[in-house]
């Protein structure tokens, strides 16, 4: 492709993406200094566009950032009145007393909220302090600097044809430079990806462990409306198949968020996501709540699981990675929206220590050590070993050898006794051969409580211009239907959530070929991560472009 000039515009922090970190890094280093120039980029058409969370909000990063939220009109207004536990069987369920639960399992004093909402009040609020917010400008790449440091990123670049080649619409974009610039892209960022293997800052970590979460809005009858219950559940229909577990938020306006996550860990290539969360719906605990609703909104994304000992280096020449771009969910509390808003601050505050001594392009040691040492690792280090003995040894052994851990960690200064254990494969390496799995008979989906994926996805109300090029990269283009197809069954046909991925055939089922039909993309990074070969590369499509959530 030809090259063109770039105008370039300088900052002093660069933050990309707006959600719960980078905006809360944003709105941090204005009340720091109001005159430091920040800006924020977003690659949703809107704040908000691509946020999907939960979402039951422990509001003490919040606090810390805004303490007068509530005065001010955060969208916070569900308390959390009731918490559930139960395990599903088939056409049952045991709930687990609440009492024996570590105490980090509480939710008193936690929000049921749409995060998605919470982020387009947050990104008001840093408007309001001077914080330049571009809505629609994917950062694209990144710009190094002549040490080798980052220096900045493109964003907004638009109208590349199929070939990847200028069209007659082109706009090269611009080259934002920061003295400092923040990665607060979420789970499986492209940027982050490139980075964190350009300075190997995931060397001598445990490999990064990953959720997928698919979430449902429905609003139901107000007589099974119950403001402010929590329900979490384990089992049914997993089983012995996968790792997961669901959750049904009730919040207000006779609305429900009904979500369901599959740990991408499976072995059995012919697991199909999707459809576990379709058929868990049916469900007698949540059919009851669903029956006579109506569905009205759907999306996915993956989650990072992998928690302290796969939490990357956060800082690196010229930047850092905030929130979910490092993974600090703290599986079982299923939260990690305060941890982003926390290290976005941590990240502000180094930042703004080291631009007031003249430093720039370097590294930021003290939001590494505040992370490491402060309230993101008092929330992670007590839950880290809770994933992989959900691994090694299974649901039933977990909770009980899970619980137990938590209770040690607790009261013993997170000294366990099972010292800090190891994840081991990726989650790519973790998926079987075809042959060594049965196939898995799914029920045809009834369109009341349950639905295909083509037509859930136009409640993401996802859109691609589809004159651009492909943005889920095939390092060979062979490999699908030469390696995936006979060794796996090509599981990319089951684990996208949004219809994506396709093995065509002719009418007598000879000449499979592989189809990628990226308009439908929801942009959760499913594909990235779980790929056996590792063969495709999930990048941003032009700004603007994919899911529009309304009030994930």
């Amino acid at each position: 492709m030809a090259e063109f000039e770039r105008e370039a515009m300088e900052y002093d922090v660069v933050i990309v993406g707006a959600g719960p970190a980078g905006l809360s890094a944003a709105i941090r280093l204005k009340q720091l200094d109001p005159e430091l120039g920040v800006v924020v980029l977003e690659k949703g058409s809107e704040v908000g566009a691509h946020i999907l969370s939960g979402a039951v909000l422990d509001p003490s990063g919040l606090d810390a950032l805004i303490p007068d939220w509530k005065e001010r009109g955060a969208p916070i207004n569900v308390p959390v009145t009731e918490d559930r536990f139960l395990v599903l069987g088939p056409s049952g369920s045991i709930r687990l007393p609440n009492w024996p639960m570590p105490s980090l399992m509480n939710n008193h004093g936690n929000y049921i909220v749409s995060m998605a909402n919470v982020c387009r009040w947050m990104a008001e609020q840093a408007e309001e302090l001077g914080v330049e917010i571009f809505p629609g400008m994917a950062a694209s790449e990144v710009v190094w600097g002549e040490n080798g440091e980052v220096k900045g990123v493109v964003a907004g670049e638009f109208g590349l044809d199929e070939n990847r080649e200028p069209g007659p619409n082109y706009e090269p974009g611009m080259e934002l430079h920061g003295k400092y610039v923040f990665i607060a892209e979420g789970v499986r960022g492209s940027l982050a990806k490139q980075i964190i293997a350009k300075y190997g800052l995931s060397d001598g970590k445990e490999p990064q462990k990953f959720g997928l979460g698919m979430k449902e809005i429905w609003e139901v009858n107000p007589e099974v409306h119950k403001e402010g219950q929590v329900t979490h559940t384990m089992g049914w229909p997993l089983g012995k198949n996968a790792g997961g577990g669901s959750f049904m938020y009730h919040l207000e306006n006779n609305q429900v968020f009904v979500g369901f996550v599959v740990h991408l860990n499976y072995q059995n290539p012919h697991l199909f996501p999707y459809m576990e969360f379709q058929r868990f719906k049916h469900h007698p605990v949540i059919a009851e709540v669903l029956k006579g609703g109506k569905r009205i909104a759907y999306g996915a994304r993956a989650i990072s699981e992998g928690g302290w000992q796969s939490m990357p280096k956060l800082a690196f020449p010229g930047g850092a990675l905030l929130g979910c771009s490092a993974g600090m969910v703290n599986v079982p509390r299923i939260k990690g929206n305060h941890n982003a808003m926390i290290s976005g601050m941590a990240a502000a505050e180094a930042a703004f220590e080291a631009i007031s001594a003249g430093r720039s392009g370097d590294e930021l040691n003290t939001y590494e050590e505040n992370v490491r040492s402060g309230p993101i690792a008092a929330d992670l280090k007590p839950v880290r070993n809770l994933k992989p003995l959900w691994s090694k040894y299974g649901l039933a052994a977990s909770l009980t050898l899970g619980g137990f851990d938590m209770w040690w960690n607790s009261l013993f200064a997170n000294r366990s006794l099972f010292g800090t254990m190891k994840h081991g494969k990726t989650d790519a390496e973790a998926t079987g051969r075809a042959e060594r799995f049965e196939p898995i008979d799914y029920p045809k989906p009834d369109g009341v409580l349950s639905f295909d994926r083509l037509t859930n996805v136009a409640y993401s109300f996802t859109n691609h211009d589809e004159s651009q090029p492909c943005h889920l990269r095939l390092g060979m283009a062979e490999i699908p239907v030469e390696l995936n197809l006979p060794r796996f069954d090509e599981p990319a046909q089951r684990y996208c959530p949004a219809g994506v991925y396709e093995v065509l055939r002719d009418e007598d089922g000879s000449n499979p070929r592989f189809q990628i039909n990226f308009q439908n993309c929801v942009h959760c990074k499913t594909c990235d991560i779980k790929d056996p070969a590792q063969n495709i590369t999930w990048c941003t499509p032009q700004g603007g472009d994919g899911p529009n959530y309304p009030n994930m």
